[in-house]
């Protein structure tokens, strides 16, 4: 199956979590540049982020209750005209993100066009409120999300040849649990706050079955100023049975 290179890359504490109080820390700063010039180093021409993701800073919040009921589009994929071909992939499998435009422009990153990954759970009316701002749009599966089929069509339908995921967590094991991560690239602030509600790097959805750990080999290492790793990963050997 053709697909780009997929890198999760992602800023941590110490505890794991990659939200929370502990990225305000003046401790957590040289980590948090660190993290910010890594995505240069890995020249993705494309980020994807989960809906809570872009909810919480992306996205123009979320859609209207009342959305468009015509014209009436069918249920398949879409790829608006863009000036640009760098790209930000929205996963929204229900269709709940609301918008203003087609691009999304942030401080020191390059302006980029917005995809959404639906399913068959969307609104179709959600089709036409999309194309109202000429968002592209793919589809991958009916009930669940198929990583594997939208990142077929990111490659195939949009030239995509390398993408970075970078959360949440429940999207970041989707695609650890699906084998479809070339690579993991951890910052690790020497910050913690023990936090027990702020969101870990990984984390399985409720719908998702259970499967045994996964095991990753460390690719290299690379100390940060002010007491933070680099920590590059690929993914290892399945875990035997007894190992933990």
């Amino acid at each position: 199956m053709e697909k780009p290179f997929v890198v999760c890359h992602m800023l941590t504490s110490l505890d794991g979590k990659i939200d929370g109080a502990y990225m305000s820390a003046p401790e957590c700063s040289p980590a948090l540049a660190k993290y910010s010039e890594i995505r240069g180093f890995y020249g993705c021409d494309a980020t994807l982020y989960g809906t809570t993701t872009m909810l919480g800073g992306y996205s123009a919040g979320r859609a209207p209750d009342e959305l468009p009921d015509s014209p009436a589009y069918p249920m398949e994929d879409y790829a608006a005209p863009s000036e640009v071909q760098n790209y930000i992939i929205s996963v929204d499998p229900t269709g709940v993100l609301g918008w203003e435009s087609s691009y999304i422009e942030k401080k020191g990153r390059p302006r980029a066009h917005v995809i959404e990954v639906l399913t068959g759970q969307v609104d179709p009316r959600y089709l036409a409120y999309l194309r109202q701002f000429d968002i592209s749009y793919v589809f991958a599966g009916e009930e669940t999300l198929d990583c594997a089929l939208f990142l077929h069509k990111l490659k195939t339908m949009f030239g995509i040849e390398k993408l970075m995921v970078a959360g949440g967590g429940l999207i970041n094991w989707s695609f650890a649990q699906a084998g479809l991560l070339d690579e993991v690239s951890i910052v690790m602030a020497p910050v913690a706050d023990g936090s027990t509600s702020a969101v870990s790097i990984f984390e399985k959805a409720d719908f998702l079955p259970e499967r045994k750990p996964l095991a990753f080999a460390l690719k290299e290492m690379e100390r940060v100023n002010g007491g933070g790793l680099w920590m590059r990963y690929m993914t290892a050997t399945p875990m035997m049975e007894s190992g933990l």
